[in-house]
């Protein structure tokens, strides 16, 4: 990866880390509920159970890319599809503000390993984790020439990525409360991270 591209893919994995779901309505629940140190466990948890999928996906479109050629160019062309649908998604999402989701994802953990192993919990059970990285990698990735330090370079990424983007959230949440509990700003970040997410699909169709 080139340094571009590896600030491209950083940019990329932050947005994604940010984009509302279960483990960003855990995290803000569980800072609007404890602070923001409160949520390192948590938000530790759910990177290294993404670093999990992440890796499960390199090595096996690796493999596919080398392969079997079309079809490695249909799982591009799905991922693309799915993150046009993904940021479909997000711009009709409704509006969860921070009250309604401390109620629906409010944490029970009392300690870091407790709050690491939900964290792990929450997006291991979340399909659409595996389904960002087959879509996403191919982008900024040529899996045909992967080596061993190239993938040690994009974990690397993704840990800084996510955790950047999931403490951001935790503190941000607790020092600015009315943040989260107004309808147009939840709205404003739904909609932003769609654009993003649709400008990542025509980049899979162009490239």
């Amino acid at each position: 990866m080139t340094v571009e591209f590896s600030l491209a893919y950083f940019v990329a994995v932050f947005v994604f880390s940010i984009t509302p779901g279960p483990g960003v309505f855990a995290l803000i629940a569980k800072a609007l509920k404890q602070g923001g140190n409160a949520c390192w466990g948590l938000a530790i948890g759910m990177t290294m159970s993404d670093i999990v999928y992440l890796l499960l996906v390199v090595w096996g479109l690796a493999y596919i890319a080398n392969e079997y050629q079309l079809i490695f160019v249909l799982i591009r062309w799905c991922g693309a599809a799915y993150l046009f649908y993904l940021a479909w998604q997000i711009w009709h999402a409704p509006i969860v503000l921070s009250g309604n989701a401390a109620v629906k994802t409010r944490s029970k953990g009392v300690g870091f390993i407790l709050s690491y192993a939900e964290g792990m919990l929450i997006s291991a059970t979340n399909p659409k984790v595996m389904l960002f990285y087959i879509a996403f990698l191919p982008t900024f990735v040529d899996l045909t020439v992967l080596t061993n330090q190239d993938v040690i370079w994009v974990v690397g990424l993704n840990f800084m990525a996510l955790m950047l983007g999931l403490m951001l959230i935790a503190f941000g949440a607790s020092k600015a409360r009315k943040l989260f509990s107004q309808h147009k700003s939840v709205q404003r970040l739904n909609r932003s991270t769609a654009g993003l997410m649709a400008t990542a699909g025509m980049l899979i169709l162009t490239r």
